[in-house]
């Protein structure tokens, strides 16, 4: 049997990006021999430039990036594609821009593929949300996007295949972002202020990019977004009702929020909860009350919220079946290499549809 040769297009060459590469270009061998999938990237891409190589990149693709980049359009990576006749593409967006969702469209008529990172497209207002999946169905490609609302681990599929069996969800409810777990964690079980808490996680290297999305609620609501629109829900990001951690009048003119607000606000918080109960910051959506909620909750210190430690993340699904007690999806990995992982996982979901539908033609 021949090798099926798939072409990565990728959006973004930072941490993810980059780890990226150098985890398929090292695992080369073993997708040739165990898949027979021989995976090129013709183009790779920061926010600016572009560095184009038929054959693909390699080992030395940083060094080449640095020296033969060009500035570029979308369009000119679509007119690269088809004058090289390339087949079998995947457009990967690694960033996390609002730009490049704009051109998902034009990509899927142009026969692109696409793997994503980035959670903006699948919070557009529903119309345009259902324009993608529209031109994924009449250009017949596919669109996967697992680790945008966690590492890889199969949440969304989850979801797809109850629904798809017809199940009845009931509630989806569960601390979505790995930062505020960190922050929660420790001030639960620390005696520490929260500011304290806030600036230790921004010297470890959380939410130096995030911190106001993750306090404002923001991202833990377009993962809440995304998760209910699996489901067949045609919610928009205005139907959330978002308690933010943190709001305007309390942040200083520099943007970085108020730590005698914080410190204040959330003491309370810790003292008038009940005993054996922790902090927790939730997305939940109520499917029998029709309800989307993010905010702060105190739960039982033995319940699966709860009990989490570090900066995992945990997704509950209530359904009919199962009653009261929900199916429970955590996740302890982190980082690049992570996302990276589940990334690639989404990639070869994506290489063997196309060589299923290349078999239904032989």
């Amino acid at each position: 049997m021949s090798k099926l040769k798939i072409n990565i297009i990728l959006f973004g060459i930072g941490n993810i990006g980059s780890t990226l590469i150098n985890q398929i270009i090292e695992s080369q061998e073993f997708f040739l021999q165990n898949k027979n999938i021989d995976f090129h990237f013709p183009v790779i891409t920061n926010s600016t430039l572009a560095f184009f190589e038929k054959e693909g990149v390699g080992y030395a693709w940083e060094t080449n990036f640095v020296q033969l980049a060009v500035p570029f359009k979308v369009e000119d990576i679509i007119e690269f594609a088809k004058e090289n006749e390339f087949e079998n593409l995947i457009a990967v967006d690694a960033t996390a821009s609002d730009e490049l969702i704009g051109h998902y469209n034009t990509l899927i008529q142009n026969g692109f593929n696409i793997v994503a990172v980035n959670k903006k497209a699948n919070t557009l207002p529903i119309d345009l949300y259902k324009e993608i999946r529209s031109n994924l169905k009449k250009y017949d490609k596919e669109f996967l996007y697992e680790t945008s609302v966690d590492t890889g681990i199969p949440v969304l599929q989850t979801l797809r295949d109850l629904y798809n069996s017809g199940e009845k969800i009931t509630k989806i409810r569960g601390v979505l972002s790995d930062n505020l777990s960190y922050v929660f964690n420790r001030f639960s079980s620390e005696d520490t202020s929260f500011s304290v808490v806030l600036k230790d996680a921004s010297l470890s290297g959380l939410m130096r990019s995030t911190f106001l999305e993750d306090l404002s609620g923001n991202d833990t609501a377009r993962k809440l977004l995304i998760l209910t629109r699996e489901i067949g829900k045609d919610f928009d990001f205005s139907d959330i009702k978002i308690n933010s951690l943190i709001k305007e009048e309390h942040l200083e003119k520099n943007g970085i929020p108020n730590k005698e607000y914080l410190d204040k606000a959330f003491k309370i918080a810790k003292i008038t909860q009940a005993d054996n109960h922790v902090l927790r910051y939730i997305g939940e959506f109520d499917v029998l009350k029709n309800k989307l909620e993010v905010k702060l909750v105190s739960e039982p210190i033995n319940s699966a919220i709860g009990q989490l430690k570090g900066s995992d993340t945990i997704f509950e699904i209530y359904t009919q079946s199962y009653a009261d007690v929900p199916i429970v999806i955590q996740s302890a990995a982190r980082g690049k290499e992570a996302i990276s992982r589940g990334i690639i996982t989404d990639i070869l979901k994506v290489a063997e549809k196309i060589k299923n539908k290349e078999a239904v033609w032989l």
